[in-house]
């Protein structure tokens, strides 16, 4: 192998870690990113729950209003029994006391239960509430260690990058050029091995990163010549690993 194609190996491995740390820094990033997005949607359970706690309060006084207006109505009623003229006047205004008083006693059923449901979302609220700070508490955990991984991650990524300029400073700009074109859209895998298969020729050859097959012309041209060569399938720089033969 030529002085190009091995300066482009050791750029791709460089590449290659810096691929590496990049994705160790999105995973850690991703890591409180989820916590947080945990933590909205328990907050959102929570004033959800609050919510409808507001409306059962609203409905709950709602309720103890009717029944305040049908007590004062049996108030005047039964002032009435006391004018009633006849014993059919006074039965008509018993019956609608009685009416009244069965009303009330279905809206009272109602409210009391209307109240156990404010105190079971107020039970739900308070269990979030608590859950909530668990999961707080282990975002300031995430957090602390996540500052810790990135710095380091960073530190690492600095020393790659620096790395990375003495590796492509003596690399021709052309060649560069293609190399960061193929190495963008591969995550820095910019070359494949060609793979060569057969006890004795005539050999197949295969491309190591997309495993298509090889016309035996790219290996006899690499065999000769220190150039870029691309797979006419995938379009990653070829290389013969000397190594591997």
């Amino acid at each position: 192998m030529g002085m190009l194609l091995e300066s482009l190996r050791k750029l791709q491995k460089i590449e290659q870690d810096i691929a590496h740390v990049r994705s160790r820094i999105r995973v850690r990033n991703n890591a409180v990113n989820v916590q947080k997005r945990k933590i909205e949607q328990l907050v959102q359970d929570r004033d959800s729950l609050s919510e409808q706690s507001l409306e059962r309060r609203k409905l709950a006084d709602s309720l103890e209003l009717d029944l305040k207006d049908r007590d004062k109505q049996v108030v005047s009623f039964r002032a009435g029994l006391n004018a009633a003229r006849s014993n059919k006047e006074y039965a008509a205004i018993l019956t609608q006391i009685n009416t009244l008083k069965a009303d009330s006693a279905k809206i009272e059923d109602r409210t009391l239960g209307v109240i156990q449901e404010i105190e079971t979302l107020k039970k739900q609220a308070d269990e979030l509430d608590e859950h909530i700070a668990g999961e707080n508490k282990r975002l300031d955990e995430v957090n602390a260690q996540s500052e810790k991984e990135l710095t380091k991650l960073n530190g690492m990524l600095d020393g790659l990058s620096e790395n990375r300029k003495e590796a492509a400073a003596g690399i021709p700009a052309a060649s560069l050029s293609v190399f960061e074109r193929i190495s963008a859209n591969y995550e820095g895998e910019a070359m494949a091995q060609v793979e060569i298969h057969g006890r004795k020729e005539p050999y197949t050859y295969v491309c190591g990163g997309c495993f298509m097959g090889l016309t035996p012309e790219h290996a006899n041209a690499l065999s000769l010549r220190d150039e870029i060569r691309t797979c006419d399938n995938c379009g990653r720089i070829l290389y013969i690993d000397p190594h591997a033969q």
